[in-house]
């Protein structure tokens, strides 16, 4: 399990900025992220599933703007974790490539970012490995 802090909210689960981070056994590059807290909508401890983009999408490979990196303390591409949202359905899975989840693995801090001018799908389908 790794505490996460968030530099800013993820969408949908403002105002938190506190999360565990915890894999899920059995599943290679799987993982639950657990907020600490409740949002403003009053829901508490909402959960998401993130995939490991090294594990999963190797050939996944977003560019971050130099903001973008710099809200998290971010200055070498090899401290970067990349994750992106997972949403299991009935038909099969999709990610969001979109707005991936980036973390500092130098420092536990995250965020959520939306990719701009990259031609990059909301809901991609998870192909079977």
């Amino acid at each position: 399990m790794i505490d996460l802090t968030f530099a800013v909210a993820p969408f949908g689960l403002e105002p938190l900025v506190a999360f565990t981070l915890t894999p899920v056994a059995g599943a290679d590059g799987l993982f639950t992220l657990v907020g600490v807290g409740t949002t403003a909508s009053g829901v508490t401890a909402p959960k998401m599933f993130l995939l490991d983009a090294a594990v999963h999408l190797p050939d996944y490979a977003p560019s971050l703007s130099d903001e973008q990196a710099a809200t998290i303390g971010l200055t070498a591409p090899e401290d970067a974790m990349l994750l992106v949202v997972a949403t299991p359905g009935a038909s099969g899975t999709t990610v969001n490539l979109l707005a991936p989840v980036v973390v500092n693995a130098r420092t536990s801090v995250g965020a959520q970012f939306i990719l701009e001018q990259q031609d990059l799908p909301l809901r991609a389908e998870l192909a079977a490995r």
